[in-house]
């Protein structure tokens, strides 16, 4: 972190307690003006923002577009050799959803990598989103709060800020896919924002429909619930949807209506648009980053991807009965795992947010050898612990300034399968790293000295 720039700002609300209370009481107004909620709970809990120097911007910017090559090297290799895509364990499902056709060639043109800075230069990717890679909504809209709290306009005198956004990209992709879906028709696309109306994120869903609306996009919350597909055409009410933005988790949306639910009937007939496809569920499995760190898959990819992979991704295995390699040794995988919990965490293959997670240090030993039991009878990974690094972040509790460590995540968006466009910053008191344990999103900025 550029730890001057995160020294300036809490030495200007540490040095005048009415700034400090005044930058929280405009947090406070402005999260509940705009909707800015988890659940009922705010989804920013802090007074600053996550800073990034334009070095390490750039860097974490060329290591995402070095691995991502690599990821649809593995991906195209899934669609054309079965053999080969028994490593991501689908299940028969989505085996069978993988014959259909989105109609553009991006596997996720709309996704977010988890990741983690352990200081400038070590960076380790842990897993990679393309199911429901949320959190664009809510991180843009806290930055254009942040712009306005009056500690952060203060900080603009001696630092040069500049946001990181990426509903754009999310918004650019989506329009990118549509065009490539529907050929050389002009028709606007007439996109459904899909989930489940209950979950806690339905906050983000009215940002994203508020944003489409500004730049001309006809839009509506859908719940799945609400679609039926008749004569070729799929609707909410009256709403003829074209464009499917789908932050509903596929295998739960299989559950509740199964494979002749009005939507997979309309992304089979080509009567709707679906971004991300049902073919982006290959690369969501955590199996996905253990088909990257596997030996035995090295020569799929090229000198500089093994190079990026070696560095940058934790070693990662499917737990099952096999000989591998860790740290140059052969080794039988499964009593290392029994073995060796301290430095190992065990991740359900189709696990969502910290569900499922079980990490070694964490837990004594019956425990672990019950997580190992039930992951060798179910998809699991196992995969090296990697270090959870740590920032300051203000916040006033009682009229009061406290500045407390938080882990923080670091998770890139990707825009059309190529690049990355945006960053996702969450942070929490206590590991897992997510918004659902109690943790808060804060905007990311790019910040230099004037």
């Amino acid at each position: 972190m550029p730890a001057d720039a995160v020294a300036a700002y809490h030495d200007l609300l540490a040095a005048d307690a009415t700034l400090a209370a005044d930058s929280r009481a405009a947090l406070d107004r402005g999260q509940e003006a705009r909707g800015l909620v988890y659940g009922k709970r705010p989804v920013c809990s802090v007074l600053r923002p996550r800073f990034q120097s334009p070095a390490q911007y750039r860097f974490l910017h060329d290591r995402v577009n070095v691995l991502l090559p690599a990821l649809r090297t593995a991906h195209d290799r899934a669609l054309s050799d079965p053999g080969f895509r028994r490593q991501f364990r689908l299940r028969d499902w989505e085996d069978e959803l993988l014959g259909v056709d989105p109609g553009y060639p991006d596997p996720a043109p709309t996704s977010r990598f988890d990741a983690f800075f352990a200081s400038e230069s070590h960076l380790r990717f842990t897993e990679f989103n393309t199911e429901t890679p949320a959190g664009a909504g809510y991180s843009d809209s806290l930055g254009r709060l942040f712009y306005g709290l009056p500690a952060f306009q203060e900080f603009e005198r001696r630092y040069q800020v500049w946001p990181v956004l990426a509903r754009p990209g999310v918004l650019h992709a989506l329009m990118d896919s549509f065009k490539r879906w529907r050929g050389n028709s002009s028709d606007p696309p007439r996109v459904a924002i899909l989930d489940w109306r209950e979950v806690p994120t339905f906050a983000e869903f009215v940002l994203f429909y508020d944003y489409f609306k500004a730049m001309g996009v006809k839009a509506r919350i859908v719940d799945p619930r609400d679609v039926e597909y008749h004569g070729g055409k799929l609707r909410a009410g009256d709403f003829h949807i074209t464009l499917i933005y789908k932050l509903v988790f596929t295998d739960e949306l299989i559950a509740r209506g199964g494979l002749e639910h009005p939507i997979v009937r309309a992304v089979r007939d080509g009567a709707a648009c679906m971004v991300n496809s049902f073919r982006s569920r290959v690369l969501g499995k955590k199996a996905s980053v253990a088909v990257l760190s596997d030996e035995r898959n090295a020569e799929m990819f090229t000198p500089e991807e093994r190079r990026a992979i070696a560095e940058h991704v934790p070693w990662t295995r499917l737990v099952e009965d096999r000989r591998t390699v860790v740290d140059g040794a052969e080794i039988d995988l499964v009593p290392f795992v029994f073995r060796n919990k301290d430095q190992l965490v065990l991740r359900p293959n189709d696990g969502h947010g910290a569900e499922g997670i079980v990490s070694g240090w964490t837990v004594d030993g019956a425990t672990w050898e019950a997580a190992v039991q039930k992951a060798l009878t179910e998809p699991y990974v196992v995969q090296e612990k990697v270090g959870l690094p740590a920032e300051p972040f203000p916040t006033v509790d009682g009229g009061r300034l406290q500045v407390s460590d938080w882990l923080v995540d670091t998770s890139p968006f990707v825009a059309f399968g190529e690049f990355m466009h945006g960053c996702l910053t969450r942070i929490s008191a206590a590991a897992p790293v997510n918004v659902a344990g109690g943790g808060s999103i804060v905007p990311t900025f790019v910040v230099e000295p004037r």
